[in-house]
């Protein structure tokens, strides 16, 4: 991909201050467009930004700071990238954790459900009137292979009775695919791609909290299906597709029932307090 290929157009990465997320803006700065970042530490962000904009030579990188746990501050971030700019022509939703033990957010969510899950679907739910003014547009969203190994038990969607790490971020992933599937066809005719990918095992943060050190890719590895969502031109009305090393892959059967994403966005769209 050549420099200026995303000229003039501008791009939303969250969790892009590490890891995955970083690499990612960092490949798509280069491409020419404005870039905003999203961390929720400032110092940090100040400093990425800086790195990003001397690595790529792109000048055009802003940092926007949000703590995704908290539905408020979600709120924020949007208004924020709303009142900034009139165009948003990629979000890449892209932030997430690994909680190997039970914690409530401010709003009362257990926290892997809440940022890995509800935190993009309210994001995105938010920045759709800016997204369909710059039309064709995109949103890509990370999820994660992990969706194969969920299953939903209502009665513990998020850890009620019994809570398990990695059985929670399963579900947030399965979440991720649930969501984008039904944005999808939500979405049909309006000129906004829907797409979500699997990045591969990649050594991160996530994956430490997660695993250890269990061993993983590169996050430059890790980041070329976002950044190929995000920009190749022959992706575009593309879209309700789920990629593996940057390739269209079949999710589980699970993630294409469609009475379950239909159900799946009704709950999240009531927690969430959007109706």
């Amino acid at each position: 991909m050549k420099d200026g290929l995303m000229e003039g157009k501008v791009v939303l990465v969250t969790g892009s201050t590490d890891g995955i997320g970083k690499q990612t803006a960092l490949s798509i700065a280069q491409m020419g467009p404005r870039v905003l970042l999203h961390g929720r530490n400032a110092e940090k962000g100040r400093r990425v930004t800086e790195e990003i904009r001397q690595k790529s030579g792109n000048d055009r990188i802003e940092f926007f700071l949000a703590d995704l746990s908290s539905q408020m501050e979600v709120h924020r971030l949007a208004a924020e990238v709303e009142e900034e700019h009139e165009r948003l022509d990629v979000l890449v939703n892209n932030a997430g954790v690994f909680m190997k033990e039970r914690r409530l957010t401010a709003d009362g969510i257990e926290t892997t459900f809440a940022v890995n899950h509800l935190a993009p679907f309210l994001l995105t739910k938010l920045l759709l009137v800016l997204l369909k003014k710059s039309a064709p547009s995109r949103i890509v969203t990370v999820s994660s292979i992990a969706h194969r190994d969920a299953h939903v038990d209502w009665s513990n969607l998020q850890g009620e009775r019994r809570f398990d790490g990695y059985e929670a971020y399963a579900t947030s992933k399965l979440g991720n695919l649930l969501f984008t599937y039904e944005l999808s066809r939500r979405l049909k005719g309006s000129g906004i791609d829907a797409n979500a990918l699997h990045p591969g095992v990649v050594r991160t943060k996530l994956l430490r909290a997660g695993f250890g050190d269990y061993p993983g890719d590169d996050p430059k590895t890790g980041a070329k299906t976002s950044i190929l969502l995000a920009t190749s031109p022959e992706l575009e009305g593309e879209s309700g597709l789920y990629f593996e090393r940057s390739q269209p892959a079949a999710s589980s059967p699970l993630s294409r029932d469609r009475a379950l994403q239909k159900r799946f966005w009704d709950i999240s769209e009531k927690l969430v307090g959007l109706g």
